[in-house]
């Protein structure tokens, strides 16, 4: 039985990782003005790649060794690894002047951040779930409800940052967290009831893979591409159009606020309002934001955060209840649906991250490409019919950890 201690600390990592998370593309203003880093949109969408790269793998690689380590050696190098990226990000804003040096430290702190969440994540979920066996639906409901916190809070604390001068107080900020984190989390057992294997120890026999996980990995993939077209692209959008940097940065809150209160809504009237319900029309919604936001005129920053809300309800439900639909189906592999869907969401973070770069820099406005993406998000509606037609609808929004 945990403590009210190590439940605590659960919680508190899972804010902390949310605000990790988002602090780059919270400053992407900073990263591509001309006065600090003067990135162009390329190599700004590049910055993510080799996080989307260590994320997929560490996710992959973190199941694993939490058999054989212990879930909690993997989330302590989880917050180690955040950590180290956040370093990296405050010493990078010492060599603007230098470009080739600040790119390269910005690598390499979104490289780690990769690592920090690939293995942080997980365990938080698996601590959750052992914590409180009961009532994992809504523990788990709890985790990513305050994850989602960590995610919105982080642009607004860049925008006071911004406004108070120095805008790597939030890395900075970030870091004292992390380190907070790991000092109360070391001495914590954090047992989850799971013994590590032994290197002796058999393995169950692969089963091959199902057909239709194939269905579910190109959702998945494609709901990567139209998170990220607003989580990472939606403050540079804004700052097209004229808005301040202050609401820029409300947009964003606004879109990652709109991803977590659309969940806890989707969970609560989920009986009154089925889930296979919110899995076909959440994709149109998410059409018409992405319309909505391609439209968007010059000079009416109130309307651009309406327009990325309307996106993060859109979005919200969709990647959760993928992985419950297919963890329900796809039983004879259910153990390994949850880590290869969130693999293929993070190919689709890479392809949205670094491809809108080049994109642009070939003439194509942000605007199109967000109008292109809602072709995706009609694409993934009629996926959804596919997926779950005639298809009970999951026990749980959220799916449960293995």
């Amino acid at each position: 039985m945990a403590t009210a201690r190590e439940a605590g600390v659960v919680k508190a990592a899972a804010v902390v990782q949310g605000i990790a998370l988002v602090t780059f593309p919270a400053a992407s203003g900073i990263f591509t003005s001309p006065s600090e880093y003067g990135l162009t949109s390329t190599a700004y969408g590049a910055m993510f790649v080799p996080q989307a790269v260590t994320a997929v793998a560490s996710a992959l690689l973190g199941a694993g060794w939490a058999r054989r380590v212990g879930s909690r050696r993997v989330y302590l190098i989880g917050l180690a690894a955040n950590l180290l990226a956040m370093t990296l990000l405050v010493v990078s804003s010492l060599f603007t002047s230098n470009e080739p040096v600040a790119y390269g430290l910005l690598l390499l702190a979104t490289t780690s951040l990769g690592i920090g969440f690939g293995f942080t994540v997980p365990a938080l979920n698996t601590f959750t779930a052992a914590f409180n066996p009961t009532k994992v639906d809504s523990s788990v409901l709890v985790l990513n409800a305050l994850l989602g916190l960590g995610t919105a809070l982080a642009p607004l604390f860049v925008a006071v940052f911004v406004g108070l001068g120095f805008w790597w107080g939030l890395p900075v900020l970030t870091a004292a967290l992390l380190v907070g984190l790991l000092l109360v989390s070391a001495p914590l057992a954090l047992v989850t009831g799971t013994r590590a294997a032994s290197p002796g120890s058999s393995r169950p026999p692969r089963a091959s893979t199902p057909s239709r996980f194939w269905l579910y990995a190109v959702f998945a993939l494609a709901y990567g591409i139209c998170e990220t077209m607003n989580g990472n692209w939606a403050s540079l959008d804004m700052k097209k159009l004229g808005a301040s940097t202050t609401m820029a940065s409300l947009a964003l809150t606004a879109f990652w606020a709109s991803v977590t209160l659309g969940r806890v809504l989707f969970a609560a009237i989920r009986l009154r309002f089925p889930t296979r319900r919110t899995y076909h029309l959440l994709p149109f919604v998410l059409a018409g934001a992405f319309v909505a936001v391609a439209a968007l005129p010059s000079g009416e920053p109130g309307l651009g955060v309406l327009a990325f809300a309307l996106a993060g309800i859109g979005c919200s439900a969709l990647l959760p209840l993928t992985i419950s639909f297919g963890q329900e189906e796809l039983v004879v592999m259910s153990a390994s649906v949850a880590g290869g869907l969130i693999a293929c969401y993070q190919v689709g973070y890479g392809l949205a991250a670094f491809g809108a770069g080049p994109l642009q820099a070939s003439g194509i406005d942000l605007s199109d490409l967000f109008a292109a993406t809602a072709v995706i998000a009609v694409g993934m509606g009629l996926l959804a019919f596919v997926i779950a037609h005639r298809r009970e609808a999951p026990a749980s929004l959220h799916p449960r950890p293995v």
